[in-house]
């Protein structure tokens, strides 16, 4: 039986500058002035070349940009988990402050896992960033040296150490969990307990919890990230394990709404016959009915001052404050008592 093939296709051939230069009716030169340093040419030679871009489907290659000019315009960023609001506020801020300046925002998602991190940091530094931003301190020693050795501009977040690995925007974990406590029992309760995940972070505001209380207390762990689903859960162990338990202390607003949730579903009373607190003060927390008090972290200042001190060390400037407490704050709702 004779068969027969199928012409092959040609492969349609890359846009290059050249193309983009003899669409605008410009020079070379003039296309990659426009791209490149737009200050060098007018308003209208620069639209010229945009619009030659678009009918062109020109890529520009930033890799051969960035080995001639040493920077590669993206900044590598590391979060455990996008699915964590309270982590959102801080990537568009950065993303936004930094795209304002001209460079992109390479995200990636290390699951709470510090060895997948390690792996994370490996891969971006492999692209050249121009700069890293973390979420948390960077726990592998590996890492650490890897990044100093490098010294490409780091910024640690959500978090303080006396170590950083370079610069930090963050606040204190500890502080947190004692506050939490302090609130707590100022408001009469001593039956208290926790609904917490299990990462490295809200393990902090837990021992913190605990030692400002004096003694352990009701706890129950689930595994981060964490969900309303597993905050049902914990919901349901804490009633177990403590019947009469009077507040709980959550580590996530999403934990608190699922306590909430699997409170009122019981017949329980919020906060009459169960208070609640949780932490990140994401953007549902305000309308939950009944609304719910929590710790608030302005993520995006944290955002914008992670970008602005990467640029800095891009641009040569001195970083000012290069290890920053933005703080927070108890923000007080039904949930607790409050209007």
């Amino acid at each position: 039986m004779k068969t027969t093939s199928l012409p092959k296709l040609a492969a349609a051939r890359p846009a290059t500058l050249h193309d983009v230069a003899r669409s605008a009716g410009v020079s070379l030169i003039t296309a990659s002035r426009a791209l490149s340093n737009p200050a060098l040419v007018s308003p209208k030679t620069i639209e010229k070349v945009r619009l030659a871009v678009d009918a062109t489907g020109y890529l520009p290659n930033l890799l051969a940009g960035g080995l001639r000019s040493r920077r590669s315009m993206t900044v590598g960023a590391l979060v455990p988990a996008i699915s964590v609001q309270q982590f959102l506020p801080t990537v568009q801020a950065l993303t936004e402050t930094l795209y304002a300046a001209g460079y992109q925002v390479i995200l990636g998602q290390s699951g709470y896992d510090h060895s997948r991190e390690e792996a994370l940091l490996q891969t971006m530094l492999a692209r050249q960033p121009d700069g890293i931003v973390v979420t948390g301190l960077v726990r592998s020693e590996k890492a650490r040296d890897t990044l100093r050795r490098l010294a490409i501009p780091v910024v640690e977040t959500w978090d303080l150490g006396e170590h950083p690995v370079d610069m930090l925007v963050g606040f204190s974990h500890q502080r947190v969990g004692a506050a939490v406590a302090d609130y707590l029992r100022g408001k009469g309760w001593e039956r208290v307990g926790i609904a917490t995940g299990d990462d490295h972070r809200a393990g902090i505001r837990r021992r913190a919890f605990e030692a400002a209380v004096g003694r352990p207390v009701p706890t129950s762990v689930v595994p981060a990230p964490s969900s309303l689903a597993l905050g049902r859960r914990a919901a349901t162990e804490l009633l177990e394990q403590a019947p009469g338990i009077q507040a709980v202390y959550c580590s996530s607003d999403q934990l608190a709404q699922g306590v909430m949730v699997e409170a009122l579903s019981r017949g329980l009373r919020v906060p009459q016959d169960l208070a609640v607190c949780g932490f990140g003060d994401a953007d549902f927390a305000a309308h939950t009915e009944p609304s719910l008090t929590s710790v608030q972290v302005d993520g995006e200042a944290i955002g914008r001052h992670a970008a602005g001190l990467i640029l800095a060390r891009c641009t040569g400037q001195p970083t000012v404050d290069p290890v920053l407490d933005v703080g927070f704050r108890i923000v007080e709702r039904q949930s607790t008592g409050g209007l």
